[in-house]
C-alpha cells in the first residue's frame, strides 16, 4: 500500500461523494437541498477512512458498502416511506458501484499514478488542476446524462405551487400527454396528486367536487377542488384548473400529473 494523506483522502471523497448524491438525486428525480448534499458528502468524507482499515473480505466490504449509502441516502435525501428509500439507497448505491468499477478498471488497465482503491474508497493524490478539470468532466457527463434520459424516457417536470386561504403547498409533478382527467361540469382541466403532497385541511377547500377518472389501472373518483392561486414552474394558471387528490394511486418519487394541455395555457 502507498502513502495515504488523511487530508487528500477525506476531501477528495467528499466531493465525490457529493457529485454521486447530486447525479443519484437526478436520477430519481429528487428536489434536494444544496446543504444536505454538503452534509451528504462530508459524511462520505469521513467514511473514506475506511481505507485506512486493512482488506475486507468481500461479504464484509459489500455489507459495509450498503450502510454506508443507506446513511448517506438519509442525510441528503430526508425521510421518506421504506419502499422510496430502499430505491433511492440502490440507485445510489448502484451509481457509487458503477463509479468503482471504472476506478477499478482505469487502475487495472492504465496503472496511473496518483489514483488508487482499497477498500471500495477512491483516493486520488493528483493536483488541484487535475482535481477541477475531472470536475468539469464529470459536470458535463451529468449534463449528457441527464438530457439523453430525458429524451429517452419522454417525462417532463414541473414545479405546482398553489395557494389555498393563507396556506400553500409545492410538490413537483410529471407532465403526461396521457392525462385527460376534466371536472365533470366545467369540463376544466385536473392536476392529480397523492394526498400527501398537499397536507392542508379539506376544509380549506373551496368548490369541491367528485371527479371521476379512468385508467389502465381501472375506475375510481377523486376529491376536486379549486385553488386561490395556482402556478406552474413560477407561471400563473387560470383559476379554472382543478386539483384532483388520489390515495395511493401514483407511485414512484414524483406523484403528481399535470395534462400536458395544460401547458400550453403557461
Amino acid at each position: 500500500m502507498r502513502t495515504v494523506y488523511v487530508d487528500v483522502l477525506i476531501v477528495v471523497n467528499i466531493f465525490i461523494d457529493f457529485m454521486l448524491l447530486y447525479a443519484a438525486a437526478k436520477a430519481l428525480q429528487l428536489r434536494v437541498k444544496l446543504l444536505r448534499l454538503v452534509l451528504g458528502g462530508l459524511l462520505g468524507g469521513a467514511f473514506s477512512l475506511a481505507a485506512l482499515l486493512p482488506p475486507l473480505p468481500w461479504a464484509l466490504n459489500l455489507l459495509t458498502d450498503s450502510i454506508c449509502a443507506a446513511a448517506l441516502v438519509l442525510t441528503a435525501y430526508g425521510k421518506t416511506d421504506i419502499k422510496s428509500f430502499l430505491r433511492r439507497t440502490a440507485v445510489f448505491f448502484g451509481i457509487s458501484f458503477f463509479f468503482c468499477g471504472i476506478m477499478l478498471f482505469i487502475c487495472t488497465m492504465f496503472r496511473p499514478k496518483g489514483i488508487e482503491v482499497y477498500n471500495d474508497v477512491v483516493y486520488f493524490n493528483i493536483s488541484p488542476v487535475l482535481l477541477i478539470l475531472f470536475t468539469l468532466v464529470c459536470y458535463y457527463l451529468l449534463r449528457l446524462y441527464r438530457f439523453l434520459t430525458n429524451k429517452t424516457n419522454g417525462k417532463t417536470i414541473c414545479t405546482v405551487k398553489l395557494t389555498v386561504g393563507n396556506s400553500q403547498a409545492e410538490f413537483r409533478a410529471i407532465v403526461d400527454t396521457g392525462c385527460d382527467v376534466r371536472e365533470p361540469f366545467s369540463g376544466a382541466y385536473v392536476i392529480i396528486a397523492e394526498r400527501e403532497l398537499i397536507p392542508l385541511p379539506t376544509d380549506l377547500f373551496f368548490h369541491k367536487r367528485i371527479i371521476p377518472f379512468s385508467s389502465l389501472g381501472g375506475e375510481g373518483i377523486l376529491e376536486g377542488f379549486r385553488t386561490d392561486r395556482l402556478q406552474i414552474d413560477g407561471k400563473e394558471l387560470s383559476n379554472r384548473i382543478y386539483i384532483g387528490l388520489c390515495d395511493g394511486v401514483l407511485k414512484g418519487e414524483v406523484k403528481a400529473l399535470v395534462p400536458s394541455a395544460i401547458m400550453k395555457e403557461l
